[in-house]
């Protein structure tokens, strides 16, 4: 293997393994500096080692071993823990779990639990999660939450410190407390799963890795957890995916749902995702998620855009609103009536979201205002929607999106 092969191999273990590596040495070294010092130290000596001696068969087992066998030996060195010598003995046992277990034991849902403790504030919780969990940096959940990064940074700092102070067990908490501790775990899954499905920076408009482990992070705790709304978020979440192929073209460039090659579809997801749906509704209960899973499940069913039921998904988002309000879901109704009634009915009910406020700086109200406005023949006012909405746009796909109906525009 050639030192740039090596290299290249050790670059796509780091994005496909290391949130599990850090879960696991959290709950080898008992805390979050110690274990984010041994990866950066494992994925170090990877870096010097896999050129010469190969990747090792399990990279996952290799880089937990050094990077805990490392934080050991650099705590006798320091003669920090001198007074812990038997329970550095213990930390060295040599045994390593090769594969995390599909259980309750897992290590990351563990670490989400931890992270979503309810003796942390509620945005702490979420934004501590994925920065550690879902891999995200400061800047990424700062957009999704539209919050000022230096905000988001000291979020995690201080949830950081009060895990440690307050000795917040790294564990998945009983049965009988899962209820009141899952709206946070869900919200921190369905906001990894976002970020993969329509990353808010970097060249891919999608991150393939964080869908995935959103999708396996939401299987388990519907295994821990019977109920609508893990169902209904695991259904949303596989209704979304089934479209990830169909989403971007051969340029990578960015495809409208009205534009989707519906063959491209994952029908196998999409028939798990109904399944789901149906199971969940069948509680008789319905949340956010599982509204927002129906919503999702009637474009799938929809063999086209002129067939899709506009008016089904017009009361369906009036339903959500009054669960679960927000800007976001006001905005997707008023595309919807858009849809449903025509531009002019869309423009207002676009106008009237943007009014309330809550949106100056998302992207996506000003670029439906502008679809609207681009659709009723009102070229000028369009164009100012379409540089609005590219000023707050970072993200080159969409950009990319953004420009080519400005240029349209422009040119007609």
């Amino acid at each position: 293997m050639t030192e740039a092969e090596a290299r290249a191999t050790i670059e796509a273990v780091y994005r496909s393994e290391k949130r599990r590596v850090l879960a696991t040495l959290i709950r080898l070294l008992g805390g979050f500096e110690a274990a984010e010092e041994a990866l950066h130290e494992a994925f170090a000596a990877a870096a010097q080692r896999w050129p010469v001696d190969g990747v090792p068969a399990n990279p996952y087992s290799w880089l937990v071993s050094t990077g805990r066998f490392k934080t050991i030996d650099r705590w006798r060195r320091q003669a920090r823990l001198a007074a812990a010598i038997p329970d550095l003995n213990a930390l060295a046992d040599t045994t390593v779990e090769t594969v995390l277990p599909e259980t309750i034991h897992d290590d990351e849902l563990r670490l989400i639990f931890t992270c979503c403790h309810p003796a942390l504030a509620p945005d702490a919780r979420i934004a501590l999660t994925l920065r550690e969990v879902g891999g995200l940096t400061t800047e990424e959940i700062a957009r999704a939450y539209l919050a000022p990064a230096p905000t988001i940074a000291q979020r995690i700092v201080r949830a950081k410190a009060k895990i440690r102070d307050e000795a917040i067990p790294y564990e998945v908490p009983d049965r009988a407390e899962l209820p009141a501790r899952i709206e946070s775990v869900l919200k921190v899954i369905y906001l990894v799963f976002n970020e993969g499905y329509a990353a808010t920076e970097g060249p891919e408009l999608t991150r393939t890795d964080l869908g995935t482990e959103a999708i396996r992070l939401g299987r388990l705790v519907v295994g821990l957890l019977d109920e609508p709304e893990p169902i209904g978020l695991l259904a949303l979440m596989l209704l979304h995916e089934s479209r990830r192929t169909a989403r971007i073209d051969a340029a990578g460039d960015l495809v409208l749902l009205e534009n989707q090659d519906r063959s491209l579809w994952n029908r196998d997801l999409i028939a798990e995702a109904f399944g789901l749906v149906e199971r969940a509704f069948a509680m008789r209960r319905a949340g956010p998620y599982l509204l927002q899973a129906a919503l999702a499940s009637v474009h799938a069913g929809a063999s086209c855009i002129e067939d899709t039921d506009w008016a089904q998904i017009v009361g369906l988002y009036d339903t959500l609103l009054r669960v679960d309000p927000s800007p976001v879901a006001s905005l997707n109704r008023a595309a919807a009536i858009g849809m449903r009634d025509g531009p002019a009915a869309g423009l207002a009910a676009v106008e009237a979201v943007l009014g309330e406020g809550g949106l100056d700086g998302y992207h996506l109200a000003y670029a439906a205002r502008a679809d609207m406005q681009r659709r009723l023949k009102q070229m000028e006012p369009a164009k100012a929607s379409y540089r609005r909405a590219l000023e707050l746009a970072r993200q080159p796909a969409e950009r990319r999106f953004l420009e080519a109906r400005l240029a349209e525009i422009e040119g007609s």
